[in-house]
């Protein structure tokens, strides 16, 4: 098993965007010196792997070209290994997780969960790397229109294993992979709330849990206010508090944006935990 899978407290992923038009932080982070500050900064404040990413996946976004995702997030995931930052890299290109990998990222998350790119599954199996494997059924400018479920958990979990079941033929080891329900990704905020109740029947597939909460459209409907829906940054405390309950499910990560209240929320989460089985003893 790969060393950042073994089991322990729920990782803490911090968002690094290195694109001009994330949902929440596109543009802050475009010069190669301030993204490695950035991540850097992510780390101190508690993030055990930084996801950078270089080509944003919100609803209704573009590809960028491969060339351009790579000249975005190579110098930066350089910078980080060499300031000694662990890091996790969101791609869904073959060719770009090989780059990254061996510039010395750990992580290669991809959220098409190997479906954009038919070469991924072969390109990890080669690869001494953790997979993400997301739930996904297109890309951002036609998701919207997928999201169509009679029973979201089952249909998830069923896709999910399929794709499981196919990067594993590939050669990825199935003790490599982390499942991630894809969060928004083909979805409402309906079929969010259902996938998060609906964490233990995706755990019984056997891998690790991924969740992805952090300053989604489900968190803003769930947050408005007299018609008026919080900005990105406004939905942090509602994102620590999904953190804080996937961490008491017993998730093997979260990925967030704002880290040191995800971190709070995490060790709220694992201190009740340790307590509980305290009082079982």
């Amino acid at each position: 098993m790969n060393p950042l899978l073994t089991p322990g407290p729920t990782r803490v992923l911090g968002v690094l965007n290195v694109t001009p038009d994330s949902f929440s932080d596109g543009g802050r982070h475009l010069a190669h010196p301030d993204a490695v500050a950035r991540g850097v900064a992510l780390h101190a404040a508690g993030a055990d792997l930084v996801d950078v990413g270089g080509e944003s996946t919100r609803p209704g976004a573009t590809r960028v070209e491969a060339a351009e995702e790579l000249r975005r997030v190579l110098p930066v995931v350089e910078g980080l290994v060499a300031a000694g930052v662990p890091v996790s890299v969101d791609t869904m290109r073959a060719a770009t997780a090989r780059a990254v990998v061996a510039a010395g990222a750990l992580v290669v998350n991809d959220v098409s969960g190997g479906l954009a790119d038919e070469d991924m599954a072969a390109t990890v199996a080669g690869l001494d790397c953790v997979y993400v494997l997301s739930h996904w059924r297109g890309f951002s400018d036609v998701m919207n229109s997928l999201a169509v479920y009679a029973d979201p958990v089952a249909e998830v979990r069923a896709e999910l294993a399929g794709r499981l079941a196919a990067v594993t033929a590939a050669g990825v080891a199935r003790d490599r992979v982390v499942l991630d329900p894809g969060l928004g990704f083909a979805k409402t905020a309906e079929h969010d709330w259902s996938l998060l109740a609906g964490l233990d029947e995706l755990a019984a597939l056997g891998c690790p849990l991924l969740v992805g909460a952090s300053r989604k459209r489900f968190l803003g409907s769930l947050l408005a206010a007299g018609g008026e829906v919080p900005a990105p940054a406004d939905r942090d405390a509602a994102t620590a508090a999904v953190s804080a309950l996937a961490a008491a499910r017993g998730v093997w990560g979260v990925r967030v944006h704002d880290v040191p209240s995800t971190v709070a929320a995490v060790k709220v989460a694992a201190a009740w935990s340790a307590a509980g089985r305290g009082s079982a003893a």
